[in-house]
């Protein structure tokens, strides 16, 4: 038996995981508990897989997923939930930002009866734009979820195994994992932890991650609030655009019956039309393809395994 699993994404570090394992072994050693690292091989092009294989070949607590390609950080998640055969799933980056030595306050938060303890990097050292971002980010989850945690996407999360079997993980939506366990009932907490520079490797932080992370949180919003009544948005969205559209006839009636002006050529008529159908449209078909794709998909969709040590 397993008493905890790590999984650990890793896409181009290959001077950070032997580092990382000893730092875990190290922490782990005299709490006596049975445990494994499960590293996950995002496709990287460096020498991180050939470090993994000889890291293997010196402990047996190591496990090492390789993917055929990079599959982005929800996949890997994915792959290591399926392979971790702990009670206990902790997760972090393997940049080395995220310190080991916390890993007692998380289990210590386990052993009190929580299900899900988030770390929270009170004093981060990141850029000043990645900061900025994170607290404005983590204030529309907290406003839009209704969690109160203060770092919601904090990757340095520990959760019982029947936690991250409750839920789907696809695209970003790893960041709010958080939020969908407290959606589900579970008892989440949080615990402050020390947050490291990052030494060996480059941030994979850009703009295209911002962008999608938005979406991805409008993805969370309409999943936890309305994937299980659709009509509730959809038919607000109809009664709105019909009352627009009523409106807009009883004033164009009024100009060709009392003023008797032509309306079938004015632009406006027109346009408003087409912004409306298309607005509903595309709206409609994104909303009701993240539904099926929350209800449908299989994890194991996402990735495809090169390798299993």
């Amino acid at each position: 038996m397993v008493d905890i699993s790590f999984v650990v994404p890793a896409y181009n570090e290959e001077k950070n995981v032997r580092i990382l394992y000893k730092r875990i072994a190290e922490v782990m050693k005299p709490l006596h508990k049975e445990w494994e690292i499960n590293y996950v091989d995002d496709g990287s092009t460096d020498r991180t897989f050939q470090d993994l294989q000889q890291l293997k070949k010196e402990f047996s607590h190591v496990r090492a997923i390789r993917f055929t390609r990079n599959f982005q950080k929800a996949a890997a998640m994915s792959a290591g939930f399926l392979h971790a055969k702990g009670n206990i799933i902790m997760t972090l980056d393997a940049d080395l930002q995220d310190d080991p030595r916390e890993i007692p306050k998380f289990l210590e938060k386990i052993n009190q009866g929580y299900d899900l303890v988030v770390g929270w990097k009170v004093n981060r050292k990141d850029s000043f734009e990645k900061r900025i971002m994170s607290k404005f980010f983590n204030l529309l989850v907290r406003r839009l979820t209704h969690i109160k945690l203060h770092d919601s996407d904090c990757n340095f999360r520990a959760m019982r195994k029947e936690v991250a079997q409750s839920f789907k993980i696809y695209s970003g939506l790893y960041r709010y994992i958080p939020s969908f366990a407290h959606a589900k009932g579970f008892k989440i907490a949080e615990v402050k932890v020390r947050h490291q520079k990052r030494i060996y490797g480059s941030s994979k932080y850009g703009i295209t991650r911002l962008l999608k992370g938005f979406f991805d949180l409008i993805t969370v919003k309409f999943l936890l609030s309305y994937s299980k009544r659709p009509l509730h948005v959809f038919g607000s969205l109809g009664l709105l655009t019909s009352f627009l559209g009523f409106i807009g006839g009883v004033y164009l009636l009024v100009l060709r019956l009392l003023y008797l002006e032509p309306i079938g050529s004015r632009p406006l008529l027109l346009l408003v039309i087409l912004l409306l159908v298309l607005g509903v449209q595309f709206i409609s078909i994104g909303l009701i393809g993240e539904i099926m794709v929350s209800q449908k998909a299989d994890p194991k969709d996402d990735f495809v395994v090169k390798e299993l040590l």
